[in-house]
């Protein structure tokens, strides 16, 4: 639909109205869900609904809406399908369509949901103590408390197994034993909003037997030598604040170690459920590329008829919805899969692989079938577009799921 403006010449329409959810799913992919996910499908629908006016503006501003993110959890949005008696529990189905819906108002509420629930959520509920479970699970799930899950360093990306962050035990002048953790961490959702981090380190301590283990720990973002800081300059997902973070000798009581973590593959695993969540995501932003292409095409005048009655447009419509449709399959089958306990990492990898590279595709064809007013923000293909360059990056690299894959199915590993 577009906006009649005034009876000036050369503008008959002011602006277009665009964005609006179509629902498309031109394979019926969605349509027998059982009730119960629909209905956590409706409520993600409904926050955006709330919220999208505020996080596009945020968006444009740079500023992170720490107030929207918390509406986030005070609907239930968070617990990410993760399975725990203190938490709400939804389906794999259930879990993938609150992850595409948010991604599909607002890429940084997608990545606030990945880091709430996916990452800092479930690396508590898996590998934290009861005592720590009963005192922030409830909170990190209900929004009252913001969490981030610290791996990546600034030298150590798609090489974070090699990270470099270490912790030692020391004991103060009363006697009483701490762990003290020094080093950097880079790129760290809400690692700057005042909550907790899950800090992964490498055990520095030639006497234990856990010397060079990697193991998590719970630090509270107001201990003395923690600095998380906001990274400026963002071109990609501008409304949530991802920090580089100083950990300078920062004391921790002993029992602030994840008695669950005791390797590297504890972090993976977290990584591994997450991917999923990235494939999902990619689907919404991609959603929405296609949505406002073609609503645009209805509405926009060019040459006397609509953009859609043009062949070239037809056919650049139809290639997006080819990669949709795909990336809704995938989507479907990775629920279905996890759903049955059947669900393998690599799978998950090829999901991720194929969505963000085909969301890619979708967004860049979007952006070009609007013309110029592709880069407008207000239309939303633009803001996709980037926030989509994000999520191929993070939980693992194109380069890093293809040798994923290339070992699974080879049987050898290229890795260097």
């Amino acid at each position: 639909m577009s906006t009649e403006a005034s009876a000036f010449p050369g503008e008959r329409v002011s602006s277009y109205d665009i964005t609006g959810r179509q629902d498309s799913d031109y394979y019926a992919v969605f349509s027998d869900i059982p009730a119960d996910d629909r209905t956590a499908w409706d409520r993600a629908k409904a926050y955006i609904d709330e919220v999208g006016p505020q996080m596009a503006d945020a968006w444009d501003r740079a500023e992170y809406p720490l107030d929207a993110a918390r509406r986030m959890g005070e609907m239930d949005l968070v617990v990410d399908g993760i399975e725990h008696r203190l938490l709400t529990r939804l389906s794999p189905l259930a879990a993938g369509l609150v992850n595409m819906e948010i991604s599909r108002g607002d890429g940084s509420l997608g990545t606030v949901l990945a880091v709430q629930g996916g990452l800092a959520l479930r690396t508590l509920a898996l590998f934290g103590s009861p005592a720590q479970q009963e005192k922030w699970l409830t909170a990190l799930a209900d929004g009252s408390v913001f969490g981030s899950f610290a791996l990546t360093e600034p030298d150590h990306g798609s090489d974070s197994v090699s990270l470099e962050t270490v912790a030692r035990r020391d004991t103060t002048a009363d006697g009483t034993e701490h762990w003290v953790i020094r080093g950097a961490k880079k790129w760290i959702g809400n690692g700057a909003s005042g909550g907790i981090t899950f800090v992964w380190a490498r055990v520095d301590d030639e006497t234990a037997a856990e010397h060079g283990a990697v193991r998590c720990f719970l630090v509270e973002q107001d201990s003395p030598g923690y600095t998380g800081t906001p990274i400026r300059g963002k071109a990609s997902l501008r409304a949530i604040h991802q920090a580089h973070i100083v950990l300078d000798d920062v004391r921790v009581p002993l029992d602030a170690v994840l008695p669950g973590t005791r390797s590297f593959k504890d972090a993976s695993t977290v990584l591994y459920a997450t991917r999923s969540g990235v494939a999902w995501s990619a689907l919404g932003h991609a959603t929405a590329c296609y949505e406002a292409a073609l609503a645009y095409s209805q509405a926009r005048i060019q040459f006397g008829k609509p953009l859609a009655k043009f062949q070239m447009v037809q056919e650049r419509l139809t290639h997006m919805l080819e990669d949709l449709t795909a990336m809704q399959l995938y989507c479907r089958r990775l629920a279905d899969l996890e759903n049955a306990g059947e669900l393998r990492p690599t799978q998950a990898s090829l999901a991720k692989f194929h969505n963000t590279r085909a969301a890619r595709r979708v967004a860049a064809t979007a952006r070009d079938l609007l013309g110029g007013n592709g880069i407008l923000l207000e239309n939303g293909v633009m803001q996709h577009m980037a926030d989509i360059e994000a999520i191929h990056t993070y939980e693992g690299t194109e380069s890093v799921q293809a040798l994923l894959l290339g070992r699974d199915i080879t049987g050898m590993s290229a890795f260097a």
